[in-house]
């Protein structure tokens, strides 16, 4: 490795805007600030919403709805017609 041509790695702390600060090491000079953190993230804490746009996830639901009750539907007709041969 080249004495003089790779920037300082140093200790820095990342503050979220939540409040919670954490060290980290980075070529970056001073504090780093940040918006979200995994402390406060609804991924990271479990509170993920789904968010519905445009009603695309009701028109999901309803389609794989759909879809089942046509594979029961058409598994009861299979089921008769087993029994009428089965006579």
């Amino acid at each position: 490795m080249k004495a003089g041509i790779h920037p300082a790695y140093e200790e820095v702390n990342v503050i979220c805007a939540c409040g919670h600060s954490f060290p980290t090491r980075s070529t970056h000079k001073g504090d780093l600030r940040v918006e979200i953190c995994s402390s406060c993230h609804p991924f990271f804490t479990g509170r993920q919403k789904l968010v519905d746009t445009e009603g695309r996830v009701d028109r999901f639901q309803k389609k794989f709805a759909k879809a089942r009750e046509m594979q029961a539907a058409k598994k009861v007709q299979v089921e008769a017609k087993a029994a009428r041969k089965a006579r």
